[in-house]
């Protein structure tokens, strides 16, 4: 496992019963994750600003000990990032990837020139702000336009309004495909596609289904030598084991190494650490 263990500003206080305490900046929240399945150790939560509640009906609410402001910042090196808690329980922001940004920030930072970097799936762009602040000129792309618009505030945020970042509010399967048609090519690609997902058209994203014919698809729009490639998931029940073999598979004849595992963040005054999904990572040599 791959620690994010380089926060200031975000950390796991306390994890038992289902759920878990976090530190994001100034405020504690407390939420539920299902791989907590240890006990909490201490009787109660504590001190805490909000709860989140899951519905027996699914969904579910904050309850709120205190007033927060509608949203907040935090950093990460020299990134800053727009927290705000969802009515799905998501505040915005995935800490654990600062594990992945780390890696490949290294590698754009290190490349004789600019590199082109395709961040699909991107969400409110934390990859997106790590590989552009390292560097990269990137294309950001996102189904959903609110996700798409969090991205641009947070390039504003790091003040990288004027980076040259490309944002597209498509379905990332139907926009690789027109860029293979275009023949645009790509130094990077990073992806976190879902488990399961449908667009407003009716597209519907498997993932056991449908990720090797979209690798397929994303192979085509490397370039002869490109940087690296990142795959990133949360679908239970996938081992990192398989996820690495098919972008292996997927790359096999370029000249570069493949590893994959659990990205985790550590859980304070405690020696263990919460896992929060998978990489499947592929650099050149």
């Amino acid at each position: 496992m791959i620690l994010a263990d380089k926060w200031k500003d975000y950390e796991i206080l306390e994890c038992g019963d289902g759920m878990k305490k976090e530190r994001w900046g100034n405020f504690i929240l407390v939420r539920p994750d299902p791989q907590v399945i240890w006990p909490l150790n201490s009787p109660d939560w504590g001190n805490y600003d909000a709860f989140y509640h899951r519905s027996s009906q699914g969904g579910g609410k904050w309850e709120y000990r205190t007033q927060l402001p509608e949203s907040w910042k935090i950093n990460y090196r020299n990134s800053i990032f727009k927290i705000k808690p969802t009515d799905f329980k998501h505040t915005g922001l995935f800490p654990e990837q600062a594990a992945n940004w780390d890696w490949f920030s290294n590698l754009i930072s290190k490349a004789k020139s600019p590199p082109k970097v395709l961040n699909l799936f991107g969400y409110t762009g934390g990859a997106t702000i790590a590989a552009a602040a390292a560097g990269a000129s990137v294309c950001h792309v996102d189904a959903a336009k609110g996700m798409v618009a969090w991205c641009r505030e947070n390039a504003a945020l790091s003040n990288l309004s004027d980076a040259p970042i490309r944002y597209i509010v498509d379905d990332c399967m139907k926009f690789v495909e027109r860029e293979i048609r275009r023949g645009t090519q790509y130094d990077g690609i990073i992806m976190d596609p879902p488990s399961y997902g449908r667009g407003k058209k009716g597209e519907v994203w498997q993932f056991d289904r449908d990720l090797w014919k979209f690798l397929q698809k994303c192979r085509q729009l490397l370039t002869p030598n490109p940087l690296f490639f990142l795959v990133n998931a949360y679908t239970t029940g996938v081992s990192p084991i398989v996820v690495g073999n098919l972008v292996r598979e997927t790359l096999s004849k370029l000249d570069g190494t493949v590893t994959s595992g659990e990205i985790g963040i550590p859980i304070s005054k405690s020696l263990n650490a919460l896992p929060c999904g998978l990489f499947a990572r592929w650099q050149r040599s």
